[in-house]
């Protein structure tokens, strides 16, 4: 098996972050550092990251979790601030890392896992997976808006794919619309209403493709049915 193909099984990261890792001088293989792509490591070969000794696990776990706001979407923090995994008592001792990330100031579905190659799976953008979030947003966005938003906006990193923006209600100066993107880009929502002179001020993602938020109250999670894994593994 190639290395970070070993790594990403044993939950580290995708493929392509395990890569990085190796290129960073962090792995070492039966005690020899490791910085070239493509290595073969065998079952009994003892793999390390950071010291650290990588197992694959018999089965992996996946976690759907209702993130708060205030709570940020990575395994570790350098800052000291509370990650989803200070919030998910079942992380402790695995290596679960969130599958796209949320901002800080948002909250909602958030999918945590140790199956690297389902990870990397989900974010390449060849399977184009949808994502679903209800959004509040200061002052009137008019249908006008709304489908120009759905149409696909300028940023500074390029146009945005088409979307669907469906406006819900308007009330007290703000209003309040549905999103479905599927594209992965950083604070996109947020970034499309700066482009169009609106502000977000609330933002819940509800659905990540077969995966649905439902009824979990915030903060709280919950194990994915087995229904719901073999939907994401055969996603297209």
């Amino acid at each position: 098996m190639r290395l970070q193909k070993f790594m990403a099984h044993a939950g580290v990261a995708s493929r392509r972050k395990c890569e990085e890792i190796i290129e960073a001088g962090r792995v070492k293989v039966n005690g020899e550092t490791v910085t070239e792509q493509g290595v073969q490591v065998e079952e009994n070969d003892k793999v390390t990251v950071d010291g650290k000794l990588l197992r694959i696990p018999k089965s992996n776990h996946y976690i759907l979790l209702n993130k708060p706001r205030g709570v940020v979407s990575t395994a570790d923090d350098n800052k000291g601030r509370k990650t989803v995994l200070d919030i998910v008592p079942v992380a402790k001792g695995r290596r679960l890392y969130p599958v796209g990330r949320l901002d800080m100031d948002s909250s909602g579905l958030l999918l945590l896992t140790d199956d690297g190659e389902l990870t990397q799976r989900l974010l390449h953008p060849k399977y184009e997976l949808e994502k679903t979030y209800r959004v509040t947003v200061k002052g009137v966005i008019d249908e006008d808006t709304a489908k120009k938003l759905s149409s696909g906006v300028q940023l500074k990193d390029g146009m945005t794919s088409p979307a669907t923006f469906k406006i819900l209600e308007h009330r007290n100066a703000k209003t309040r619309l549905e999103c479905t993107i599927h594209e992965g880009r950083n604070r996109q929502i947020r970034r499309m209403f700066e482009a169009v002179g609106a502000e977000v001020v609330e933002l819940e993602r509800i659905q990540m493709g077969p995966l649905k938020l439902g009824q979990l109250g915030k903060g709280e999670y919950r194990s994915l049915r087995e229904k719901e894994i073999r939907m994401l593994k055969s996603w297209k």
